[in-house]
């Protein structure tokens, strides 16, 4: 279909209207569907008045709906492809209209069938529910006199945001001259905040008189668009009238200082994680929370400037932030926000996590995957940078190659590093003596520390700006090596369980100072939904649509044999703290460190806004137990292995009943689905039992270790027997 050639136009986000031109493909004539909030009455007076014009001009039949709401009153949340559909038939007269729908709901069914009565029910809801919904919009005058004028998202870029990034939002991407790329291939960061999706029905609105300021909610903030800060009060001299912020209540800051949880209203997705996360209720009324889901549109405008007023407001100085804490940690800036990812997505909160506590010196090898699309797919990415400049270096891996890719990125950090050294002691004679030991001799363990290091790095920039030499020219290019770097090897689990795990064990046995990410969704949840060696037995997915008959791989207890490698299994939604405290345990190791995180994803066929539920209940059925492995607690001769999580307290069918991915067995192979469920129960009560040994052994004695582990091999060499005469 080329430019005005279209019959039918339909737009399922009102927000696109203000970044597309939806309609320069319709051709004079056409119809044009809208799904819009906004009642009968009030649509056409809500378009821009530039495409008021062109329905006029092209003599377009506008339609709209409310198709969300319709989902809702359905009980299929936000889900409106089956509603649209309807629309389109019953619009287009391509069939009669009692036909179409007969024909969509057959279709609803060979579509859905598999996932249950219920499903399909939903839909069938939906569907009749649509056309009633449906009205037709008679065009009225087009609005000369705008009353909010349209806004220039990209004012104040630079030349590369504008030419380039600005010109493939807008679909214009195929114009841009090859000149106008970058011959590296290298883009700026931060260029996600520029892209204003505006995809929230609802946002959360923060209160100030019921807020124990506990930073939960933005620790799970999918996409960095719930924040805080902490700043002194006479920063607030130029705040709007409706910007919120109330007295900071931990201890540790000065007289004066004030706290803001504030919003990005047009980044926000309107998951709902926040509010779900949120642990206060007002006594009076229980219904109302700390944080409460309310309607964008009305509250649009005011909260993207109180959002431009929140991000300039200074950042606390990191070195006196209390970071073993979520309130602490939580008034970092996030170096990773407003990411392409799903809504709700399970894997976002751990990067942005790790940016927040590491983000400024950074070195990230990222394993082609979901976190490799949604990291730095053209045209934006949400790696961003501190005020001052600082942000990751991020670069894009093969799933074969990733973990070796970023041992090679510590290796040259290494290698930079020692040259320095090399060339600060021979140009010693030339330099203040004091602060080169200081610099050679410096401690970097906590971020006070790494902050001191960087300025005598600072200062020895300025002294070898006086030296004419070519050593001192060298020096200045490798002297910020001097100052500590952390180096993450990120991933899914197809890459580390599967097509990369020869290269993940290759680089945990090197021992080198390396970070490695493992967001596990048990699925190969990119490239289609594929099996992987992290799919839970039972789970139905592509190459095992019986059920998965075997177990899910333990990635962490391989890794555990080399003894001098961190270990950590997290689930965020089911225990932060738990989390928080094997982030920063992994990156002070000196060693390689290995933190395996479970990450719901819309691939388990389950509604996202349950995302800490289900989080909650893998570890609590012990599907994913919670454990960290700390080598260093070895040389202090204590015992290294610390369980996270309690004994199994409710079912494991309890769990996996709730997910598509392991209940529509029930519906094609019952007496399978019972087998499989049956023999994980007593896997994940025996895998309990052993990792709760190896947390109170002692690990000098090496036979009571050994004795532990071979008596973990026979249930296995059970399992596997098992297997076989089935």
């Amino acid at each position: 279909v080329g430019e005005g050639d279209a019959a039918f136009v339909a737009c399922h986000q009102p927000g696109f209207l203000e970044k597309y031109d939806v309609l320069s493909y319709a051709a004079p004539g056409a119809v044009f569907l809208l799904n819009s909030q906004e009642s009968p009455e009030a649509l056409w007076a809500s378009l821009p008045a530039s495409l008021q014009a062109e329905i006029i001009e092209k003599d377009i039949r506008l339609y709209g709906i409310d198709a969300y709401a319709v989902a809702q009153r359905a009980g299929m949340g936000k889900r409106i492809n089956t509603i649209m559909q309807t629309c389109f038939f019953a619009i287009s007269g391509i069939l009669p209209a009692e036909e179409a729908i007969a024909s969509i709901k057959t279709a609803v069914e060979k579509t859905y069938g598999r996932k249950g009565r219920r499903i399909i029910e939903l839909n069938h809801r939906a569907i009749d529910a649509a056309l009633a919904a449906l009205h037709e919009i008679r065009p009225g005058a087009v609005n000369t006199d705008p009353s909010v004028a349209s806004e220039d998202r990209f004012n104040g870029a630079d030349e590369f945001v504008r030419k380039v990034t600005a010109e493939i939002i807008a679909g214009r991407g195929d114009l841009i001259p090859v000149s106008a790329l970058p011959d590296d291939g290298s883009c700026p960061l931060g260029t996600a905040a520029f892209e204003k999706r505006n995809l929230a029905l609802e946002i959360p609105v923060w209160e100030t008189d019921l807020c124990t300021q506990c930073g939960k909610c933005p620790f799970v903030c999918p996409h960095s668009a719930i924040r805080a800060k902490v700043f002194p009060e006479t920063a607030l001299a130029d705040a709007p009238s409706t910007f919120k912020s109330a007295p900071v209540k931990a201890k540790g800051f000065p007289e004066g200082y004030r706290i803001s949880y504030q919003v990005a209203p047009e980044d926000c997705t309107g998951c709902t994680l926040c509010v779900d996360i949120c642990p206060i209720r007002d006594k009076s009324n229980v219904s109302r929370k700390a944080l409460n889901m309310s309607a964008q549109p009305p509250l649009r405008e005011a909260e993207r400037q109180n959002w431009d007023f929140f991000t300039g407001l200074p950042d606390y100085q990191r070195g006196a932030l209390k970071r073993n804490t979520i309130a602490g940690a939580m008034i970092m800036q996030p170096l990773f926000e407003f990411s392409g990812a799903c809504v709700g997505c399970g894997e976002t909160p751990y990067v942005k996590l790790a940016s927040q506590l590491f983000g400024d010196r950074m070195l990230v090898a990222n394993a082609t995957g979901c976190s490799s699309i949604y990291g730095g797919n053209l045209p934006t990415t949400p790696w961003t940078t501190t005020a001052e400049g600082r942000g990751p270096a991020w670069f894009n891996s093969l799933f074969e190659d990733n973990a070796e890719f970023g041992l090679g990125l510590r290796l040259a950090v290494d290698k930079q590093r020692e040259a320095a050294c090399e060339l600060l002691e021979r140009l010693r004679p030339q330099l203040d003596g004091t602060l080169v030991d200081d610099i050679l001799g410096a401690s970097e363990d906590d971020e006070a520390q790494i902050y001191e290091q960087r300025q005598r790095v600072a200062s020895l920039d300025a002294a070898l700006g006086s030296l004419d030499s070519i050593d001192a020219k060298a020096l200045l290019t490798l002297s910020e090596k001097l100052s500590r770097k952390s180096v993450w090897i990120v991933g899914g689990d197809g890459w580390a369980y599967d097509i990369g795990y020869g290269g993940l064990d290759h680089v945990l046995a090197t021992g080198a100072d390396v970070n490695l990410l493992v967001l596990d969704t048990e699925v190969y949840s990119n490239t289609g939904g594929q099996t992987s060696k992290a799919t839970p037995r039972g789970a139905v997915a592509k190459f095992s649509s019986g059920g998965k008959a075997t177990g899910k791989k333990d990635l962490a207890l391989l890794a555990m044999e080399y003894e001098n490698v961190y270990v950590a299994r997290v689930a965020y939604g089911a225990k932060d703290t738990q989390t928080l405290n094997a982030f920063l345990e992994a990156e002070a190791h000196r060693g390689p460190s290995l933190i395996i995180a479970l990450s719901p994803c819309i691939a388990h066929g389950v509604d996202m806004s349950h995302n800490h539920r289900q989080q909650d209940m893998a570890v609590n059925s012990g599907h994913w137990p919670l454990f960290r492995f700390n080598p260093s607690l070895m040389e202090q001769g204590r015992a290294p292995m610390k369980m996270d999580s309690k004994p199994p307290s409710i079912p494991y069918r309890d769990y996996v009943q709730t997910e598509t991915r392991f209940n529509m067995l029930w519906h094609t192979h019952p007496d399978v689905a019972e087998a499989l469920v049956e023999q994980e129960q007593r896997f994940v009560n025996h895998r309990y039992h052993f990792y709760k040994q190896l947390s109170e052994l002692d690990w000098s004695d090496q036979e009571a270790v050994a004795e532990v582990k071979a008596k973990r091999a026979r249930p296995v060499a059970a399992e596997q027997e098992e297997r076989h005469d089935g």
